[in-house]
């Protein structure tokens, strides 16, 4: 291999080696912020130089090593209800003494702070305790703040994914507490104490959620001693108080069950002859149980408790189900007779003499009720005579034709007077002296008048069983109207949330951040 420096002296070398460094000095004198970079190297050189990570940073083994650790949440991410897990966006606040690494400002150019790697440190082993799914501790590891007196400030983001129990009673008005509880895996109360940095969860840069609200974050500090050990453990339980925004479940839920079960009082408004009062409340029935399977899907699967609105669609239920068993009693009491029926007299006295004066319900006057009865017996056999006139019946269609005329020409006065022959027929044997021929007009005029009175009494039987159908209907539509608001207000207002007063949750006040100057560079166009 050829010698670079053969012919050239040694003197010239150790010359040209002085004015290199010399222009390098003079460089570097030159450049603005070296002499601070330089003074950081050499911090940071005697402070992780021989520094051991895994050992606690104490002078005395018998020392206790205070971490002072506190939560900021920046998101409330999600609460599922179903599988009872809180996911948060939060920043871990750390804070602890590390006697190694304490360095005189003024040795190092009056360089007060540090950036150093956490994974070049010791820091403590804090986990969260009631973990639901994904890491235990944090995972992006950023650099640690140290200052000149030893304080380590770490302050780390993470997102945890922690069990909580959904209580259910009072859904969608409801309020829940989930808690986050942090604590060290491996050091107990001897070797590692906790101290809460405030006394609530910070919000400074927390994005609101759009379901629920956090109208308290208390701290807490517990030591506890478990039957796996002897040594006490601490540890630091955040806890959040959620109130739920309900807006979308009344308009979705609360209001269409409301509607619902206020059609049920409808069914007794319906007259019975209009034979759909069945179908109307099976309808309803129907429509209730398909909002019950909507809230399974939402809800969690649990046997703990009965939620609020379930409590009240059952409630509705149980109303659909009884009105249904009323509506067919209705409807049978609606089409009884005297043929089938003989109405007993405590009916009567309840259902037509006394509770219709109660209800304000004004009956029509019995003649007009019977002349009713009689003008629709009539259309119908006015519709018989055309359809026997179609089928070629002429010889009925004869008779009933002067059967129709003979009862559409008597008169009130040849009534009363056949009734007065019928009554003094025993006193006064007048009928043999007439003709043959009167004697059977006048014996067929009575059959006449006996047969309308037939009529006449089994219309009056039946317009009151149809009156008493009328009374039933409109009875059990207040009872129904009554009880209906009272269940609803008893079941849907009896959440605590409702009726809780401002002031009743310790809500910290908020400091948010102040925007100091922004710059735009690009203009934003839709």
């Amino acid at each position: 291999m050829p010698n670079i420096f053969e012919g050239v002296s040694l003197s010239g070398v150790s010359s040209a080696v002085t004015i290199l460094v010399a222009v390098l000095v003079v460089q570097q004198s030159a450049l603005p912020g070296c002499h601070g970079s330089k003074s950081a190297e050499r911090l940071y050189i005697k402070l992780t130089d021989g520094y051991e990570n895994t050992i606690r940073p104490i002078s005395n083994v018998s020392q206790i090593i205070n971490i002072t650790f506190g939560l900021s949440i920046s998101q409330l991410i999600d609460i599922d209800e179903r599988n009872q897990i809180m996911t948060t966006s939060v920043w871990v606040k750390h804070k602890w003494h590390d006697y190694q690494l304490e360095w005189n400002p003024d040795d190092f150019d009056g360089l007060t702070l540090i950036h150093i790697p956490i994974a070049t440190l010791w820091w403590p082993d804090i986990l969260l305790y009631n973990n639901a799914d994904g890491p235990y501790n944090v995972e992006f590891l950023t650099n640690a703040l140290v200052s000149w007196n030893g304080e380590v400030n770490w302050v780390p983001p993470a997102i945890y994914k922690s069990s909580c129990k959904i209580n259910i009673a009072f859904f969608p008005f409801d309020e829940q507490k989930c808690i986050m509880k942090f604590g060290s895996w491996t050091h107990d109360g001897l070797t590692l104490d906790l101290v809460a940095m405030d006394d609530f969860v910070g919000q400074e840069d927390y994005w609101e959620n759009g379901e629920w609200d956090i109208v308290e974050s208390p701290v807490e500090r517990h030591a506890i001693k478990y039957p796996c050990c002897e040594e006490i453990y601490i540890d630091i339980t955040f806890s959040f108080i959620l109130h739920r925004k309900a807006l979308f479940y009344v308009v979705t839920l609360v209001i269409p069950c409301l509607l619902i079960s206020f059609l049920t009082m409808l069914v007794f408004y319906l007259p019975s002859d209009a034979c759909e009062k069945i179908t109307l409340s099976i309808s309803i029935l129907l429509a209730l149980i398909v909002f019950l399977l909507l809230i399974s899907e939402i809800i969690p699967p649990t046997s703990t408790s009965l939620p609020l609105i379930g409590r009240y669609m059952l409630f509705t239920m149980s109303l659909v189900t009884i009105s249904i068993i009323a509506t067919v009693i209705v409807i049978n009491v609606h089409f009884r007779n005297s043929k089938t029926h003989i109405m007993p007299r405590w009916v009567r006295v309840v259902f037509i003499e006394t509770l219709p004066k109660f209800l304000h319900m004004e009956r029509p006057q019995r003649q007009t009720l019977l002349m009713q009865a009689r003008m629709r017996q009539r259309a119908s056999r006015s519709h018989q005579q055309e359809d026997g006139h179609s089928n070629g019946y002429y010889d009925r269609r004869f008779m009933k034709a002067a059967a129709k005329y003979m009862v559409n020409t008597i008169t009130p006065s040849l009534l009363e007077e056949v009734e007065g022959r019928e009554q003094n027929k025993s006193h006064m044997n007048i009928d043999n002296d007439l003709p043959q021929e009167y004697q059977e007009a006048l014996a067929s005029l009575q059959f006449i008048t006996n047969h309308l009175k037939a009529e006449d009494e089994e219309d009056a039987s039946s317009e009151d069983w149809k009156y008493v159908a009328l009374v039933i209907d409109r009875v059990l539509l207040w009872i129904f109207l009554i009880v209906c608001i009272v269940g609803t207000g008893a079941i849907l207002l009896n959440s605590p949330v409702i009726w809780e007063k401002k002031g009743v949750h310790n809500t910290p006040p908020l400091t948010k951040p102040i925007l100091v100057d922004s710059v735009t560079y690009g203009e934003y166009s839709v």
